[in-house]
């Protein structure tokens, strides 16, 4: 977790044909950090014990300005959404033409792009709601929308790109142009040191030349636009490092090999694509050589939030079918929602669901007015949502027993409602690996809720220092702490009273309080005792990041109800009753997750999973048959004979 490498000198360890090893991997990510904190994070107050609710609350509401604009859109989309047969995207795997031409002509493609290039410019709330409407018709036409403008052409060109290539592409996007983000690789997931495609410029300097092969590119195969993350070398008059560029997908080299196929997301059009000698000009580099994955995280920080929203909407979808299927199915003379077994599902499924739309919307309207940073609360949004999104479609389907594990068109078949549970499961599985999978959010969180320590002792816990430079860091760390430790001491949350204008939240709140400064205190513990060690200890991080995680989402759910009490009195109770068993059941998570940083069985199941690796214990995979054995490599960087035609297509008609 050291801080001390540059950009430049970070890039430079890690180069095509050598393989990077922990340090450079680690460095390279480091460089592409956002290093400063220039605005105020509620989040990362809640890692340092630092409880500051005025960030929060009152409860930030959307601009007005965006709101006449984002309701007509959410009618007009509703309207066209109603059109859309979501089963036969899942039964044919494929979004049929006319449903991406209908998106076009909704300005579905142009939701976050600004007015002034062609877009509807509704910002990140009115967007949230849109996608999870759009996610409960088919998840992967949501994920379409998503991968277009959360991470594709248009948000890194809002970010970072020059006023003549938003005036170039922007409008072109908005209109329908199709946009995808090609960074992983056969090699590269979550580690971008081992990115092997190269963008080499020519003598002349006007052009760069790409080359590589880029595995799940979402949109690949309908694209008209891609950003592509490619290695720049580093020579006379070019920094190089990772590169962002905008390249049009029908340009001469650019093969999409094959469309693959999931366990979900059946219409996903997500391609395996190579670059072969594809000529890009240079005004088509985004931001400056060796800015490729700043761009990329950057753009991140509110891309994420789509994920939320989607699982938001999938929450809802949940809860209805939940009511209406408890309350109808009898069994033992009563509905089964009577029963306590399903009636503690429903009231999860449901405390659950307020607490998701409060963290979405929350940070959506945090996004867009622009002045907190929220690159912890859209991780954790995302990280947060997708797990338990994805435990409530597992207990819906659970819920509904047998007709939970039988397909909407089986069901269908037999004369019953078509009601899709089990397809819900499937979809919401990848949110846990988009954009980041559960593990790597986990560190990219701990990394940055442990900044301020790094900051302060960063030299002090480096291995490589000699002693004179740790006497030094000793020195400046001390200040930091003997200023910070005793705040964590005690606070609002002993006091009876604070938070009393929350009514029956006030408590929640005060834990909220509470735990945030014991956090805090478990965190600067674990420095301590491991000190440099402490980012291997993962399982330790990863519990302190979900901690985090349920306090966030605790304060959410509270704010909002809130607010919810002020605009509409007559629900104010029904949302405060949501709010408090919310916040009681993730009280007992969290008090789980407290007790087992320090009570676990970390250290055995490494040891254990060591000697697994070892084939230690092959014996005891006797008995079985592997089918998979023989069909080909874990890992292959090369095209597959057969897949060399080109099935990329242009789905939407432009004039």
């Amino acid at each position: 977790m050291s801080t001390t490498e540059s950009s430049e000198s970070s890039e430079s360890t890690a180069t095509p044909g050598r393989e990077p090893d922990e340090q450079q991997s680690r460095a390279v990510a480091e460089a592409a950090r956002e290093q400063d904190w220039r605005r105020p994070s509620f989040a990362k107050g809640l890692y340092l014990g630092q409880f500051d609710l005025s960030l929060i609350h009152p409860h930030p509401r959307p601009d007005p300005e965006r709101r006449e604009r984002g309701e007509r859109f959410i009618a007009d989309l509703e309207a066209f959404l109603r059109t859309v047969d979501g089963t036969a995207i899942e039964r044919d795997a494929r979004i049929p033409d006319e449903v991406f031409q209908g998106l076009a002509e909704v300005g579905a493609f142009g939701m976050k792009i600004p007015v002034e290039y062609g877009g509807l410019g509704l910002g990140q709330y009115w967007y949230n709601h849109a996608l999870a409407m759009i996610g409960t018709v088919n998840a992967s036409i949501g994920a379409l929308l998503s991968a277009h403008q959360s991470v594709g052409v248009p948000e890194p060109l809002v970010l970072a790109g020059t006023e003549e290539q938003r005036r170039r592409f922007l409008p072109r996007c908005a209109a329908g142009a199709i946009s995808a983000f090609l960074l992983t690789e056969p090699e590269v997931g979550s580690d971008p040191a081992r990115l092997r495609a190269t963008a080499v410029p020519t003598e002349d300097g006007t052009e760069y030349v790409l080359d590589g092969t880029k595995l799940w590119t979402t949109n690949g195969v309908v694209a008209e636009l891609l950003v592509v993350m490619a290695r720049v070398p580093a020579s006379d008059g070019h920094r190089g490092g990772i590169s962002a560029f905008v390249v049009e997908a029908d340009s001469p080299g650019i093969t999409v090999h094959r469309r693959n196929a999931f366990m979900g997301l059946r219409g996903l059009e997500n391609g395996l694509t190579s670059l072969r000698g594809v000529r890009v000009p240079a005004e088509n580099l985004i931001g400056r050589e060796g800015e490729g994955l700043k761009i990329a995280l950057t753009t991140l920080n509110a891309g994420r939030l789509a994920i939320p929203a989607i699982c938001a909407g999938a929450a809802k979808w949940s809860l209805k079918i939940a009511r209406e299927w408890s309350a109808a199915r009898v069994q033992w003379g009563r509905p089964v929602g009577e029963h306590a077994a399903i009636a503690h599902k429903v009231a999860f499924i449901a405390a659950t669901t307020f607490a998701l739309d409060a963290v979405v919307d929350l940070s959506g309207t945090l996004a867009d007015e622009g002045r907190k940073d929220i690159r912890i609360e859209a991780a954790l949004a995302k990280l947060w949502a997708s797990e338990m999104a994805w435990k409530i479609a597992d207990e819906l389907v659970q819920i509904r027993g047998g007709r939970g594990f039988e397909t909407a068109a089986s069901l269908a078949a037999r004369g019953e409602r078509a009601v899709a549970a089990e397809q819900l499961l499937r979809d919401l599985r990848i949110n846990r690996i988009f954009e980041g999978s559960t593990e790597i959010m986990q560190l990219l969180i701990a990394r940055e809720a442990v900044d301020a320590h790094l900051t302060a002792a960063g030299d002090l816990i480096d291995p490589h220092l000699d002693v004179t430079a740790k006497l030094k860091a000793a020195a400046s760390a001390s200040g930091f702490y003997a200023r910070w430790l005793p705040k964590l001491v005690a606070g609002k949350g002993y006091l009876p009273t604070s938070y009393d204008e929350f009514g029956a939240l006030a408590r929640h709140l005060r834990y909220v309080e509470r735990t945030s400064r014991k956090l805090a205190r478990s965190t600067f513990t674990g420095m301590a005792r491991w000190q440099g060690d402490l980012e291997h200890r993962q399982g330790f991080l990863a519990r302190v990041v979900d901690v985090g995680a349920e306090l966030f989402a605790v304060s959410a759910a509270c704010a909002r109800a809130a607010m919810i009490a002020a605009d509409a009195p007559e629900d104010g109770r029904a949302a405060t009753q949501l709010a408090d068993v919310f916040a009681e059941q993730s009280r007992h998570r969290t008090e789980a997750l407290l007790h087992d940083l320090w009570h676990n069985t970390d250290a055995e199941d490494e040891r254990l999973a060591s000697r697994v690796l070892d084939g230690a214990y092959a014996w005891l995979e006797t008995g079985i048959l592997d089918p998979s054995e023989g069909t080909g490599p874990w890992i292959t960087e090369e095209i597959p004979a057969d897949a060399m035609a080109d099935v990329h297509r242009r789905v939407v008609r432009r004039d």
